[in-house]
Parts: C-alpha cells; sequence; structure tokens
C-alpha cells in the first residue's frame, strides 16, 4: 500500500512538471512581450521603438529560424528581443534569462548568433561623408553649430570595459587600471556615429589608433577634401585634423579654443548617451562581460542601434539623463576618456608645420576680429 501511494505522488509530480515545461515551452515558442507591453515600457526596455524592432525582427528572422522543432528551439523573436535586452541593460545574462523565461547559456547562444547578423547593418547606418554633396552639407552643418568652417566630423576615443582575457592580459589594461578596449569614433553635428574603430587593446594610445585607422588613410589620400576633423589634444594636429591651441597666446587663439571645445562637446555627450543608452558598455554596469572579440562586435552593433535612435528621436527616460555630466559621461566615471593631458600622449608638446599653419589661418581669418 505505500509503495502504491509513493509511486501516485511521484506520477502526480511527474504530470505537474510535464505541465509546467510544456507551458514554458509555449511561451518561449509563442509568446512575445511586444503583445503585451506599451510603446513606453518596450522603449525603456529595449532602447528603440516598436516599429524598429519589427523591421530589425524581419531582417534576422531568415538566419534564426531553426529547422528543428528538438526541444522548443527560441523563436527569432525572443532571440532578438533577449539580445536587444541585454544590450540595454548590461547586466549578468541570467538576470536577462529570468525576465524572459530564457538560461543563462540561451541567453549567451543568443547574443552570440543575434549580434554578427545586426552587425552587418553598419555599412548603412554608419556613413561618412565622401560625395563632394555630403561634404558640403556636413561643413554647413557644423558652421551653423559654432561658426567653425569646413568641419567635417569629431573624433574622440573611449574606454569600454570588457572581461579580463586570458590571452596578452596586460595588453588591454589601460591606462586607468582596468581591461578595456580602446574606441575610436567620429559623429556628426546630430550626434550620430559616422565612424567607428573597435579593435584595439585598453592599453593603446587614441593616436595609434588613429594613425592605423582607414579613416586616417582617407585623410591622408585627400579624401576630406579642404575638410577636417576637430579632436582634443591626445590627436596629432595635421591640416586634415585641428586640435586645440595648448597655451593661447591671444584672444583669438582663446576664441578658436572656446569654439572648438564648444563643438567637440557634441562628441562627448554623444558617447554619454550611447553609454548610457546600452549599459553593456558601460563601466557603471561593469562592462562587457565576453571575451574581447565578441566584446568589439557588441560594441559596434550597439553605435549601430544608438544612430537609429537618434533618426527616430528617441529620448532616454529624464532620470537616466539626469546622470550624464556636462561632458557627455555618466558622472561616475567622467574622467575616463580624458587624454588631453596623458603623460604617455608622444604628440604632446609637438607642432605639425602643415597643421600648425592650416590651423593658424583659420584662427587669423574667422577669430581675429
Amino acid at each position: 500500500m505505500a509503495a502504491l501511494q509513493r509511486f501516485l505522488q511521484l506520477e502526480h509530480r511527474r504530470r505537474l512538471r510535464s505541465q509546467s515545461v510544456y507551458i514554458n515551452a509555449h511561451i518561449r515558442t509563442n509568446f512575445t512581450p511586444l503583445d503585451s507591453l506599451s510603446d513606453d515600457a518596450i522603449l525603456r526596455k529595449f532602447r528603440l521603438p516598436r516599429t524598429k524592432i519589427l523591421e530589425l525582427f524581419q531582417i534576422v528572422k531568415p538566419h534564426l529560424q531553426r529547422a528543428t522543432r528538438r526541444n522548443y528551439a527560441l523563436s527569432p523573436e525572443v532571440q532578438l528581443l533577449a539580445t536587444l535586452r541585454y544590450f540595454a541593460v548590461g547586466s549578468f545574462m541570467e538576470v536577462v534569462g529570468d525576465g524572459l523565461g530564457l538560461s543563462k547559456s540561451s541567453v549567451s547562444k543568443t547574443v552570440t548568433t543575434v549580434t554578427p547578423l545586426l552587425l552587418q547593418l553598419m555599412k548603412s547606418i554608419l556613413v561618412f561623408p565622401k560625395t563632394p554633396e555630403e561634404i558640403q552639407l556636413a561643413n554647413q552643418q557644423f558652421y551653423d553649430f559654432d561658426n567653425i568652417p569646413r568641419v567635417i566630423g569629431i573624433i574622440d576615443g573611449t574606454l569600454i570595459p570588457v572581461l579580463s582575457p586570458k590571452v596578452n592580459e596586460p595588453l588591454y589594461i589601460c591606462r586607468k587600471g582596468y581591461p578595456a578596449i580602446n574606441v575610436q569614433v567620429v559623429c556628426d553635428h546630430q550626434g550620430m556615429f559616422t565612424d567607428i574603430v573597435a579593435k584595439w587593446p585598453g592599453s593603446t594610445h587614441d593616436s595609434f589608433a588613429w594613425a592605423n585607422s582607414a579613416i586616417c588613410q582617407m585623410a591622408e589620400e585627400g579624401g576630406f577634401g579642404d575638410s577636417w576633423l576637430l579632436g582634443d589634444s591626445g590627436y596629432p594636429l595635421r591640416p586634415y585634423l585641428l586640435t586645440p591651441v595648448q597655451h593661447p597666446a591671444t584672444i583669438a587663439e582663446e576664441r578658436f579654443n572656446q569654439a572648438h571645445g564648444r563643438t567637440r562637446s557634441i562628441v562627448e555627450r554623444t558617447i554619454g548617451l550611447w553609454k548610457q543608452r546600452f549599459r553593456c558598455i558601460s563601466k557603471s554596469s561593469g562592462g562587457l562581460k565576453l571575451n574581447p572579440t565578441k566584446s568589439c562586435s557588441v560594441i559596434v552593433v550597439t553605435a549601430i542601434l544608438h544612430n537609429i535612435a537618434v533618426r527616430e528621436n528617441v529620448q532616454l527616460p529624464e532620470e537616466e539623463v539626469d546622470a550624464i555630466g556636462a561632458d557627455g559621461e555618466e558622472n561616475a566615471v567622467s574622467d575616463d576618456d580624458d587624454d588631453d593631458d596623458d603623460p604617455l600622449n608622444p604628440h604632446q608638446g609637438r607642432m605639425h608645420p602643415a597643421g600648425a599653419e592650416v590651423r593658424e589661418l583659420l584662427i587669423q581669418n574667422m577669430f581675429g576680429w
């Protein structure tokens, strides 16, 4: 009799567990938060509007559709949303999975699968001015901002914390003392990225990343025309890359530095908004807990998604905007990207004759009044 009761109890538990597994599997394969969340909730959770998420879904769906029914494979929509949620919150994958009924391993596999698919959007979303018409438009837009002519973009570097790698760990330790990827970005007057380089270890100096980038080669070959980038003192002064006057001796030079700083603040604030929008790349959330190769892909994809959000005029919640300092970085890490006084800067104190001549002519013609 006792054996029979034991058998019935185990059978009852098995049936309950079977029903629970079926329900969870049904939710994972058929339910989507887009069906139940408001537009505002979707923006807060995934950082993109409903319409753009659906557009991305149509792009990745053919590549995510599983050809098997084994173990109730995740639907493409759930995979995309799990990836976007990870980008947005920057939390442990287990925590992200809890909100969508997924395991830590499922979230990890999903992020690894979806990220390369979104990376393919880079050429169509991150567009640097190349044609004469595009360059002229960029020049006019920057001139309207603070009266500096012929500006084609603003360049800056930023550190993205990553998991300490097992190979060549010292190379990734940045001058702030933590493992990171040194990322070079260029943005336009709206705060949209037009170029990004995410591949160098944290110990790499901004000037080295610049010298070994495709956009530097483009500038050297005359691709900017008579236009120039604006950058801080961490970059070399060149005819196509203007930096501030280190020791202004005249009122005109001071006016130039002020206008230069106001215009350059666009890229600083853009970086701050980017990190606040996608917390996975923010130091305040612990940074990317991925290996360097995967981290670089995620960094570029979040830049792509940032541009999409800017195009759609997606605003961050007020409480999150307040957390960004005047220099564009989160208050807790506001000094992470300040290379102006870097003692390791190889260009500190040097003067490039051709670059100095171009800058001096600009100062005399535009700020010598």
